[in-house]
């Protein structure tokens, strides 16, 4: 793609993604302020996404901060939309590489500081800032502008430079009556449209669905009649953040009679946090995990982490029935109050007939109104074109389809301007018109463990070639000169035992590993690096032939 040349040492307001524009999770937004060789930065979100097949015994994913830590002088804040991982998750883990002052909300703030109750030692600058609040960050006015989603405090950021206005939706929908919170602010954006908007940078998850989103109170209304009709246990799962939906729950299961049992570590940071904020009532009655099995089956209702298929959350071990203290049985009801992550299809569909293969009658947004998206569909798109009136749109939080479909519906409401950016590239939005002008480096960062590493270094691609074909590790032990002091000796992980033919793949390697090495003239033997080398190719050779597979092949060499 062609760029335009940046003006060199006047003012602009310019725009990157170092994630969440391509992609579902893993939002960070940057605007910039000043000459391009001089500019002042202002951090919206720092979240994560999860790991898929690709990246086995990663635990989280992170976007690669290396372009804002190079200018992390110039860093004037972090400002939190709301509390969901994808948007703030991050901020633990990566605080230490940017150090700049983080603007939340009381509620996101208050869950950020359970956060670090995980990491002893750790403090971070966060600044509580009030809903519908207006501050500045350096050269950027902040003015918070609520709006509707899927956990409490969500908001629309409208951000001022001396150049101009660009709101920045967030996570957002239209809900008359989220039960937790305020409807959307759609008077404060119709007045922000008044004044001017220069750029809306706006959600796209949504943008290939007809219609309105329901409102949370339907699902809460159709989640009563469920748990009322259920015979036995009850068991829901649900995105741990979504307050509103634990209240429904919660009240629920208090008018069908059923106790409450909560499972899984974030359910109970979040009702904690909850409370704390006056969100949750205080004198919400609820047992541990533990208590499950010692209540009445027709009075007990079970909220469990899990609803996207993690393998180590409640639900994935209640349906590998190995859950210490939850179970299901024939008769029982598992409600998935909750949509599946594209890319957790699988995993969410394991667990499914897991459940289903242990008598359970699994409940999902295909069979009844149990959950409702947090996000835009196009009717609500509409709107927003409609009260803000912007000059230009950049589509972001969405994979590429979303991102594609959203410019083109834009454009047919009358949008006259649309800048497809993605993760990297950097828009100057003013002076206008808004065009993509130069690239960032972007990347990930895996969270190995309590580790940090560079997606492209760490070991996710060792380990997925040997989920693919195994590894074979020999052991040599040779004199100074070259000869072989004791017999060679091989393991295998990830092989089969025997070759079509049954004779055993181990032996195999041993009398290619031997051939190779008496091979080499006994002058070259001396140099153990050439022993080792010819043993490698030998061996991967031999697992070749056998198997038809090359695995990984590592030789240790001792010299006695």
């Amino acid at each position: 793609m062609a760029r335009r040349p940046a003006s060199k040492g006047a003012d602009e307001l310019a725009f990157v993604a170092l994630g969440g524009i391509g992609e579902i999770g893993m939002n960070l937004y940057l605007y910039g302020f000043g000459p391009p060789q001089d500019r002042r930065w202002l951090m919206v979100d720092l979240g994560i996404t999860f790991p898929g097949v690709d990246e086995p015994g990663v635990d989280v994913i992170m976007p690669d901060t290396r372009f804002i830590e190079e200018n992390r002088a110039d860093l004037v804040g972090i400002v939190l939309t709301h509390a969901h991982e994808d948007h703030f998750g991050a901020v633990v883990d990566l605080w230490p590489r940017l150090k700049a002052p983080i603007f939340a909300t009381p509620f996101t703030a208050a869950l950020l500081r359970a956060k670090l109750e995980e990491r002893p030692g750790l403090k971070l600058p966060i600044t509580e800032v009030p809903l519908g609040s207006r501050f500045a960050a350096g050269p950027f006015d902040v003015e918070l502008v609520t709006v509707a989603h899927s956990i409490p405090e969500p908001n629309a950021l409208a951000i001022r430079t001396p150049l101009g206005l660009v709101v920045h939706t967030g996570d957002w929908k239209l809900d008359p009556d989220p039960l937790i919170g305020q409807p959307t602010d759609e008077a404060r954006l119709a007045a922000l449209g008044e004044e001017g908007v220069d750029a809306l940078v706006c959600d796209s998850t949504n943008a290939m669905r007809e219609g309105i989103s329901p409102s949370e109170a339907e699902v809460a209304r159709s989640l009563a009649g469920i748990i009322e009709r259920a015979e036995q246990r009850v068991i829901v799962t649900t995105f741990a953040s979504n307050v509103a939906r634990i209240r429904s729950i919660a009240e629920a299961a208090r008018s069908a009679g059923r106790d409450i049992v909560i499972a899984g570590r974030a359910l109970h940071r979040v009702i904690a946090v909850g409370q704390e904020t006056g969100y949750l009532p205080a004198n919400l009655k609820f047992h541990d995990q533990d208590a499950y099995g010692y209540l009445d089956r027709r009075h007990v209702l079970a909220i469990c982490t899990g609803s996207q298929g993690e393998p180590r959350a409640a639900m994935a071990r209640i349906a590998e029935d190995s859950h210490p203290s939850v179970s299901v049985a024939a008769g029982d009801t598992v409600i998935f109050s909750s949509r599946t992550i594209p890319g957790n299809e699988k995993a969410v569909g394991r667990v499914q007939n897991g459940l289903a293969g242990l008598g359970a009658r699994v409940v999902t947004d295909a069979e009844g109104l149990v959950h409702v998206t947090g996000h835009p569909r196009r009717g609500e798109l509409k709107r927003i074109y409609e009260l803000t009136r912007p000059r230009a749109l950049i589509p972001m939080h969405g994979e590429i389809r979303h991102l594609e479909e959203q410019g083109r519906f834009a454009r047919a409401q009358g949008v006259g301007h649309v800048v497809a950016a993605r993760n990297g590239t950097l828009v100057r939005i003013l002076p206008g018109p808004a065009a993509i002008v130069d690239d960032v480096p972007v990347g990930r960062i895996h969270r190995d463990g309590n580790i940090l590493i560079d997606a492209e270094d760490g070991p996710a691609r060792q380990r997925r070639r040997l989920s693919f074909a195994g590894i074979v590790v020999v052991s040599l032990v040779v004199e100074r000169d070259g000869r072989l002091a004791a017999d060679p000796e091989v393991v295998t992980d990830g092989l089969p035992g025997v070759n079509a033919d049954g004779v055993e793949i181990e032996t195999l390697i041993l009398d290619a590993v031997e051939d190779a090495i008496e091979s080499i003239p006994r002058a070259r033997r001396k140099d153990h690096s050439v022993v080792r080398e010819a043993a490698q190719r030998a061996a991967r050779s031999a697992v070749n032939e056998a198997w038809g597979k090359k695995p990984i092949c590592k030789v240790m060499v001792t010299v006695v």
